[in-house]
């Protein structure tokens, strides 16, 4: 008999789910019984299977509104559901499935999954004045990290963040996403000397310090073009950023994952100057297209980037250093070919199926089960 699985999630959903998406899911459903409480795109949005808190009228409240409602959500799906687990997706769905549980004396494990520093919520990313509650939000964290019933991480950098609270993760293994637009053989990489950003435009993402290095970048090569793939709050700065380079900036709010691929291929390097990252999902997709990061040593990212192999890697926060790692690769062509054929060879170790992954989810929702 398949477990029971409530999953619960920040991240945002439309019906009907993508192809993508669905191949994840399809193979979850092999495995699990599951259902999903997670934000919608839409107004209403929801079936048998998904739950979606619509978006909050006032977009800036979107947040708020979400994790306020989130503890009464989960307990009704407790009720009509009785899950054996619920699995949360950051330690603050995590705080308000605790609350939900206690509350309707369910009997449901927590299976908490750590994909990032958790952090980085309260510092690096949305309104400012998360900073006010950040230290509370980290606290928070901790308890919550210390509750579970037990916990996945997906790469060393995460693990690290539970062992330091001496919890020690169930299991470590990367969230599933579909390749398929990456899997085709890579273009040649492209004799103009052309870098590429993709990524929300967040403070966590340091937009200032990209903004920063690709002027110094613009005077010393002159001939070297960036193209920016993201939406976010820091998109003043980018827009300053094209309107004084015009001829060596472009900016694109945002593609499908057919022309992210296509935006590698015509780029000569990836660049992620983040203050935090989890594993960054785009730094896999470049590998896949055979195309080198150049990448503050931040968070996760040195899990995939090992410098001088499949990329370079500065100090987070020093753009000087991201200029001159930045100028290094687009103009040295012999050291360029070498760090793009480290990324394809590194690519085959961030493959999964999606039948791979269900199994891997399924091991460790039967742990959580059995722990005491």
């Amino acid at each position: 008999m398949k477990p029971r699985v409530l999953f619960v999630a920040r991240s945002r959903y439309r019906l009907p789910l993508s192809p993508s998406m669905r191949r994840k899911w399809d193979a979850l459903a092999d495995e699990l019984d599951f259902r999903v409480l997670a934000s919608g795109a839409d107004q209403g949005a929801s079936n048998g299977v998904f739950r979606l808190v619509p978006p909050a009228r006032v977009r800036a409240l979107d947040g708020v509104a979400f994790y306020g409602s989130l503890p009464s959500r989960v307990a009704s799906e407790l009720r009509r559901f009785d899950p054996e687990v619920v699995v949360a997706q950051s330690p603050y769905e995590a705080a308000c499935a605790l609350l939900a549980i206690a509350a309707t004396r369910s009997r449901a494990r927590l299976l908490l999954e750590v994909h990032g520093d958790w952090s980085t919520a309260g510092r690096f990313y949305g309104s400012r004045a998360r900073l006010a509650i950040s230290p509370l939000a980290d606290r928070l964290a901790h308890v919550v990290v210390r509750r579970a019933n037990a916990v996945r991480t997906v790469a060393p950098f995460t693990s690290g963040l539970v062992r330091g609270l001496d919890v020690e993760p169930a299991a470590v293994f990367t969230t599933f996403f579909d390749s398929t637009a990456f899997d085709a053989p890579p273009a040649p990489l492209p004799d103009e000397p052309r870098a590429l950003f993709v990524g929300v435009l967040e403070r966590y993402k340091n937009v200032a310090g990209l903004a920063a290095a690709w002027r110094d970048v613009a005077r010393r090569v002159p001939e070297a073009r960036l193209q920016v793939i993201g939406r976010g709050r820091d998109t003043a700065t980018v827009e300053q950023l094209v309107g004084d380079l015009p001829g060596q900036v472009s900016w694109t709010s945002a593609v499908p994952p057919d022309e992210v691929a296509a935006a590698l291929d015509d780029a000569c390097v990836l660049v992620l100057p983040s203050f935090s990252e989890g594993l960054p999902r785009v730094a896999m997709e470049a590998f896949y297209r055979a195309r080198p990061v150049v990448a503050s040593r931040a968070g996760g990212i040195p899990d995939i980037v090992v410098d001088g192999e499949n990329g370079l890697l500065v100090p987070p926060g020093d753009s000087g250093a991201l200029a001159d790692a930045l100028v290094r690769v687009l103009t040295d062509r012999a050291l360029l070919e070498r760090l793009a054929a480290g990324a394809a060879a590194s690519s085959a170790r961030w493959r999964q199926s999606p039948e791979g992954f269900a199994a891997r989810m399924r091991a460790v929702v039967d742990e959580t089960i059995a722990a005491p």
